[in-house]
């Protein structure tokens, strides 16, 4: 079993292909290591491909705290020392993001490039704060049978109007709603607190001076493609990438258009890198 105890939690991880340089990918809330499945398997001839799943999560430990921001970057962390990852490509997508930008601000010899996919730097809008309470509450009061209730609200969070009506997608949708109710409704809950009551990283995002990417879906409504315009403007040099037809899962909903993003960043990173 790939499992890795860092910062006082057992953590799920996997390793797929090789190669002199890694990219490490961070899930989203709810998700798992398996929401770039596509990607890992795009890149896995020319990358060490690492996924982990965040504590409370996927198949990570369900532990009794831990879920601020703040630690999960140190979790991050640990695992790329640990696995002797560093510098490494870091993609996190929506709370992967933001660990994403405090690792690059704050840790700068642990990341070489940075993609930010479908995040935010600001806190949690105020007007979200109630109603994700409410569905954490019902998880939390019901358990399994909650995730169950919740989730036909979730997916219309977590995914665009596009991919949720498009009849060839059935499957993909019935996947991925079983994927979110798989998880530990316990760590679910703890999770989304951490979320919910995050720090904004904004005025950090002058620190980053790795190359980075920004990318977001031009429907997703849980962090709309302003946020992400504004996370661009604030960091130094960053190119900003909308993706047609996507939501706040772009990895799920248009793997072929993220993987053609990521590898033209990778690939400008690496040449600018090369010795002429």
């Amino acid at each position: 079993m790939p499992t890795l105890q860092v910062n006082g939690a057992t953590l799920w991880y996997e390793e797929h292909g090789s190669g002199p340089e890694t990219v490490v990918f961070a899930h989203g809330l709810l998700w798992s290591g398996r929401m770039f499945d596509a990607q890992v398997a795009e890149l896995a001839d020319r990358f060490r491909c690492v996924t982990f799943d965040f504590r409370g999560q996927g198949r990570s430990e369900v532990t009794a705290g831990g879920y601020d921001m703040d630690t999960l970057s140190d979790d991050a962390a640990a695992l790329i020392q640990a696995l002797g990852c560093a510098p490494c490509h870091f993609v996190g997508l929506s709370m992967g993001g933001f660990i994403g930008m405090r690792l690059a601000a704050r840790r700068p010899e642990l990341v070489r490039s940075l993609v930010l996919m479908e995040t935010s730097a600001d806190p949690e809008p105020a007007e979200n704060v109630p109603r994700y309470r409410l569905l954490g509450g019902i998880v939390g009061v019901l358990g399994t049978p909650g995730m169950r209730l919740v989730m036909p609200r979730v997916m219309r969070i977590m995914f665009s109007r596009t991919f949720l009506r498009d009849p060839a997608r059935e499957a993909d949708r019935r996947l991925w709603r079983e994927r979110g109710m798989g998880n530990h409704p316990r760590g679910i809950v703890r999770a989304l607190a951490g979320v919910i009551g995050r720090k904004p990283i904004y005025g950090e995002l002058g620190k980053i001076a790795v190359p980075t990417l920004v990318v977001v879906g031009d429907e997703d409504v849980a962090t709309v493609p302003a946020k992400a315009e504004r996370i661009a403007a604030a960091i130094p040099g960053a190119r900003l990438v909308v993706i047609p037809g996507a939501g706040h899962t772009s990895s799920v909903e248009q793997p072929d258009l993220v993987n053609a993003a990521l590898e033209g960043f990778l690939a400008s990173v690496t040449e600018a890198a090369t010795p002429v």
